[in-house]
């Protein structure tokens, strides 16, 4: 299986679209304003639901995380360390070039480990975070973003919708569509504006940092103070973008 491949979904060439708070904001309301509709429906096979639950944890989690979407949704239950509060990411889950990918580990703020303790109640009985209907594997890379696209119609070339799969405008957050790519780069954006620097950033987004061979090779310090810092700095933003009052 071609990792590259699977992961190649969250790629959108010349795309520079960052969320703003205002957006953000709308869609944690629309999420919320759905499930409390979803709740109180007589007929629960009928009524219309945003996203489902572990679709949500997807979104807040590349929103939280800067992770990508492949990434998350290949990731097992036994790689989330809730008490030392890491998500490890092994190599053969990372996109790159095979030979300079790295294993990559993620510090959770207090907003990000909350989306994986409610994730552990919806998937905790199964190997995998996201797992497929089956439970044998994880489930398809492209379907969280599927799922997003699908919600976002009238940015779509679908003059008969596509048969099987939800076709609505219950996501559009504003005059252009968003992507689950697109929240990395809010995020990254963010950390940009709070003041972190770009290669903390970079090394939270487990880029490859350029430089000489014999530099890499010999300065090994792995920065996991800063980037603790950054993604703790981060989910306090989040979590303030979010507050009711705003």
């Amino acid at each position: 299986m071609d990792v590259n491949k699977l992961l190649s979904v969250d790629y959108q060439e010349e795309r520079d679209r960052v969320l703003s708070a205002e957006e953000i904001r709308k869609l944690d309301k629309i999420i919320k304003e759905h499930e409390i509709a979803y709740e109180q429906a007589k007929n629960k096979r009928t009524a219309q639901r945003a996203i489902n639950p572990r679709a949500q944890c997807a979104v807040w989690l590349c929103l939280s995380t800067i992770c990508r979407i492949g990434e998350l949704l290949m990731s097992r239950w036994e790689h989330v360390d809730f008490e030392n509060r890491i998500w490890f990411i092994p190599r053969e889950n990372v996109k790159g070039t095979r030979g300079k990918k790295n294993n990559h580990y993620v510090y959770l703020s207090d907003f990000s480990l909350k989306q994986f303790k409610r994730l552990q109640t919806l998937t905790g009985d199964t190997e995998w975070c996201f797992p497929s209907r089956d439970k044998k594997n994880h489930v398809c890379v492209k379907s969280v973003s599927k799922l997003i696209g699908d919600r976002q119609e009238q940015f779509k070339d679908r003059p008969n919708g596509l048969k099987g799969r939800r076709n609505d405008n219950t996501l559009v957050l504003g005059d252009e569509e968003w992507t689950l790519h697109d929240m990395r780069r809010t995020e990254a954006t963010i950390m940009q504006k709070m003041g972190i620097s770009l290669d903390i950033i970079d090394r939270c987004q487990n880029h490859i940092i350029r430089g000489s061979k014999v530099r890499r090779h010999y300065m090994k310090y792995d920065y996991a103070e800063e980037k603790q810092e950054a993604w703790e700095r981060l989910g306090a933003q989040i979590e303030e973008i979010l507050k009711p009052d705003k």
